[in-house]
């Protein structure tokens, strides 16, 4: 349940000041014009009376089932006393009883303190009732109900009241229950839409992380490997510059070959994260590499020193997801460079794509030295490719030496991503 705000508490004081004036000028002229008769009570009995009444709505909200109890009895002793005033104590009755239905937090309290009222007037009343049935008709008293016939003025009367009083009591109890319902509806509708705010949030923060952590990727995968290339033709070019000036030449033009190539990655990684509407980020970008590049890359590690092979193995059903085929060709990047790092003098790479009716599969190998022994950020950018692309990948020195790099994305997979 809410919390009571101040104004609705505020409300309360004025509702039960606005009673407690009503119900003065309701005591006086009932008073004045003596509802009771000679068995009427004093008016200063009926302004206690109003006092008890009105004092507990004030706090109605805070303490319903005790505000329902104080109002119930001071209005049966009201009554059974003939204190002269009957509209106030209705009206505080009824309010009493919706309060007790639509804010008393425990509901099962709520349900036996209604019930106990209820049953009480009801009982009270029956008990009125047939004492008037059994006292004699006396014909001298004006405004006696005759009981002559089956149904006399006197039983008509009688169940005009008793259709009353379970309207009375039953409208009390019924929009009570609906009160605490929607209030309760209300409470969860604004907690889900906190929840969904939060969510919200959360949603974008994590999408700003994500493209974060993609624009990292591409740029750690197009930075790192064309200067690793370009340190090892640098050094090449050293070595071979007093030797073999030619081969020297050829090497460095090899080296702007692999800078203008990296600047040309660079430029269009560039381009997409500033096209309006690119939400797939970098890595969905047309212009990037597919399978079909990984023999140039192959043939770009031999250039530099590590001899590399490349097989294709099977034919594929349909060609793989964009998605699929960049991530692919990124982590046989990033596997041959950490090769061409790593691998040492003398180390050979092969490079394998197979195709089957149940996957792709990539696979690089070197026959060098393990890789770093703490993984990098090369190792984790091919992990993440791998996740992306609905894959698995194993990264590890092998059982007969060497270093193995193997992705396996499974067919339903590669070609969902396209979706």
């Amino acid at each position: 349940m809410p919390r009571l705000t101040r104004t609705q508490r505020r409300g309360d004081a004025v509702l039960a000041l606005v009673l407690f004036l009503g119900g003065l000028l309701s005591a006086v002229l009932s008073s004045i014009s003596g509802i009771y008769g000679d068995e009427q009570g004093s008016l200063a009995l009926a302004l206690g009376y109003i006092a008890i009444l009105a004092v507990p709505l004030a706090f109605r909200r805070r303490w319903p089932s005790v505000t329902a109890v104080i109002v119930s009895v001071a209005y049966f002793l009201a009554v059974t006393f003939r204190i002269p005033e009957i509209y106030a104590g209705n009206i505080a009755m009824f309010i009493a009883l919706y309060t007790v239905g639509a804010w008393e937090q425990n509901r099962r309290r709520a349900t036996i303190v209604r019930i106990a009222i209820i049953v009480g007037m009801f009982a009270w009343l029956f008990v009125v009732m047939f004492q008037d049935a059994t006292q004699p008709v006396d014909p001298a008293v004006e405004g006696a109900f005759s009981r002559a016939g089956a149904f006399s003025p006197f039983v008509a009367y009688q169940l005009l009241m008793i259709g009353v009083n379970a309207l009375f009591f039953g409208g009390a109890y019924y929009f009570g229950d609906r009160s605490h319902q929607q209030m309760r509806e209300r409470a969860a509708l604004e907690e889900r839409t906190a929840e969904l705010e939060t969510e919200r949030e959360v949603t974008a923060a994590q999408a700003v992380a994500l493209d974060r952590v993609r624009i990292a990727r591409e740029l750690h995968d197009v930075v790192a490997h064309h200067v690793s290339l370009m340190g090892v033709q640098a050094g090449v070019a050293r070595s071979l510059l007093d030797r073999d000036p030619e081969a020297a030449r050829a090497v460095l033009t090899g080296i702007e070959g692999s800078a203008r190539t990296s600047l040309h990655e660079l430029r269009h990684l560039l381009e997409t994260l500033r096209t309006p509407g690119a939400d797939n980020g970098p890595e969905t970008a047309p212009t990037t590499r597919g399978l079909t590049s990984i023999r140039a890359l192959c043939d770009e590690a031999t250039a530099a020193g590590l001899a590399t092979t490349f097989a294709i193995i099977g034919e594929p059903a349909h060609d793989p997801a964009p998605l699929v085929q960049v991530n692919l060709y990124r982590i046989a990047q990033e596997a041959l460079t950490n090769a061409r790092r790593h691998a040492g003098p003398g180390a050979t790479a092969d490079v394998r794509l197979r195709f089957d009716a149940d996957a792709v599969e990539l696979e690089v190998s070197n026959t060098g030295r393990g890789g770093s022994s703490t993984p990098g950020l090369g190792q984790l950018g091919m992990r993440e490719r791998a996740a992306v692309s609905g894959g698995t990948i194993e990264i590890g020195p092998r059982a007969r030496g060497g270093y193995l790099v193997r992705v396996r994305v499974p067919a339903a997979r590669a070609e969902a991503t396209r979706v």
